[in-house]
């Protein structure tokens, strides 16, 4: 990141940071607690931050932006590059891989969902708030909802509530490539730490 800000500009760059922030964590529902759980930060800091009582540093960005899910340029407004590309950055969890595809804190989240050839990753049915829906891009996927199973090929697409105990996995001996969309509850339970 190459910002180039002296004197006032500085100054007015920094004092939006803070609403920013509170924006952010407003957006996602979460409360300065939670927060602060997740970035190591103290709830009085990031009270301070977003009030714009304290000036920000590199070292409360970085995991402020992590938790957002915002690149730090979005934190400072840093002017545009010229540059349209989207850099994606795939995320490894539980022998998945996954693309996010979208940049915004809060609401209804896409990704691009590599699963890994059928046998490799363990049939754990799982329940968490929210909506999902999935389009299948490549490759053969097996489906849990509840007491059903299916199968669905590429251009097919499945919604379902969340809340009822789910598993998608691939059918085949090859990868399965799935587009999917979920709000911040299904973000957290599919982006959450593995607990192996």
């Amino acid at each position: 990141m190459r910002i180039r800000i002296i004197g006032v500009m500085t100054e007015d760059v920094l004092a939006g940071v803070g609403p920013r922030l509170r924006a952010l964590r407003r957006a996602r529902g979460a409360t300065l607690a939670a927060l602060a759980d997740e970035t190591g930060l103290t709830a009085s800091t990031l009270s301070r931050l977003e009030n714009g009582k304290l000036r920000p540093t590199l070292e409360q960005l970085l995991p402020l932006a992590r938790a957002h899910g915002v690149p730090l340029d979005d934190l400072v407004a840093a002017p545009p590059t010229g540059d349209p590309r989207i850099h994606l950055r795939p995320v490894r969890r539980s022998g998945l891989v996954l693309v996010p595809l979208t940049r915004r804190a809060g609401g209804v989240q896409a990704y691009k969902v590599i699963y890994p050839p059928a046998g490799r990753s363990p049939t754990k049915l799982r329940v968490h708030e929210g909506y999902e829906w999935f389009y299948v891009l490549n490759g053969q996927v097996r489906f849990v909802l509840g007491e059903q199973e299916f199968q669905l090929g590429a251009g097919e697409a499945a919604e379902f509530d969340t809340r009822v105990p789910h598993w998608l996995g691939s059918a085949g001996s090859r990868p399965a490539e799935v587009l999917t969309l979920f709000g911040a509850q299904g973000e957290r339970a599919h982006l959450a730490p593995s607990q192996h």
